[in-house]
């Protein structure tokens, strides 16, 4: 069964009849914003809603993850998870082709009526490992913003996250590459006060996360263990500032942030938040060390498939 949304269409062979997760109520309220306004309007309505999910889903920053790849128009893209659609137009504009895949039909609806002016993007709505099962295409990219922590939900098993990246593996063509963006479990933010972005509770990732299940966020460190466990990549780390949902800037080990740049810290819109230090002052202390990449807030890793 298919649908089409302006140019867009749906595709709901794997939908397994009923949205597996939502936000709730709030994700109406979404789906009547992509319906209702444009694009160059969508600054205008997160000013006055002041509302954290409008602004989350809606702002144009969250493109900026994307918007730096030098991606061309006779590429490929699977984009997984792709949700309501904040970094899908981004890559339509640069890529020839993007093919969703995403979960909830609810948040697949609004991803359409917001990029419908797309004739490069289809949505397969249902469970990524329900569907990677019949896939057949390669891609030149595959993306994984935001994704790679809920791999144990989407796949299961005992080593879900290194299964992930293998099954991925096989859906890139050669010389591919993996865009895969995440929170770090060690990140500043946390030792500062904010609570873990998706446990809701300080100190919930850096203690281990011993209240929480069915997702995880790694260190440096950890995240290139499983990475190097699931074989056949070269890997690039990046750091977007001040986290991967909103990066103003996106520094690299090549080029990484001067004493006194790292200055706006307050990019925790949706939770109260403890303040137990200054992160700035930190920050230098942490740059003077070389320590910057171990506690860089997110993670931005490139995987070229040798």
């Amino acid at each position: 069964m298919q649908e089409i949304i302006g140019n867009i269409t749906l595709d709901y062979e794997y939908y397994p009849g009923k949205d597996l997760y939502s936000d709730g109520k709030i994700e109406d309220e979404l789906l009547s914003i992509a319906m209702k306004y444009r694009e160059e309007e969508y600054n205008q309505v997160i000013a006055r809603k002041k509302s954290w999910p409008v602004m989350y889903h809606f702002s144009h920053i969250r493109q900026n993850i994307v918007e730096w790849i030098p991606m061309t128009k006779e590429e490929r893209v699977l984009e997984i998870g792709s949700g309501c659609g904040a970094v899908t137009g981004a890559l339509a504009k640069k890529a020839g082709y993007v093919n969703c895949v995403e979960l909830s039909k609810k948040r697949s609806y609004i991803n359409a009526y917001r990029n419908q002016q797309y004739s490069n993007i289809k949505i397969d709505v249902g469970n990524f490992q329900d569907i990677e099962q019949h896939m057949q295409e390669t891609y030149d990219y595959i993306t994984l913003i935001g994704v790679f922590e809920y791999s144990q939900g989407y796949i299961g098993g005992s080593t879900p996250y290194i299964d992930m990246l293998k099954k991925i593996k096989k859906h890139l063509k050669p010389g591919g590459k993996i865009i895969l963006a995440i929170e770090n479990r060690l990140g500043l933010k946390y030792w500062a006060g904010c609570t873990e972005d998706h446990a809701g509770l300080c100190f919930e990732g850096i203690e281990g996360y011993p209240n929480t299940d069915g997702v995880r966020t790694f260190s440096r460190k950890e995240l290139e263990c499983v990475i190097s466990r699931a074989g056949g990549f070269q890997t690039e780390f990046y750091y977007p500032y001040p986290d991967y949902k909103f990066p103003m800037t996106i520094y690299s080990d090549e080029y990484l942030p001067s004493v006194g740049e790292l200055n706006s810290n307050i990019c925790n819109f949706d939770r109260e938040r403890l303040q137990l230090f200054d992160e700035t002052k930190v920050y230098d202390t942490l740059l003077d060390s070389e320590l910057f990449p171990v506690f860089s807030n997110s993670f931005l890793v490139i995987l070229t498939q040798h």
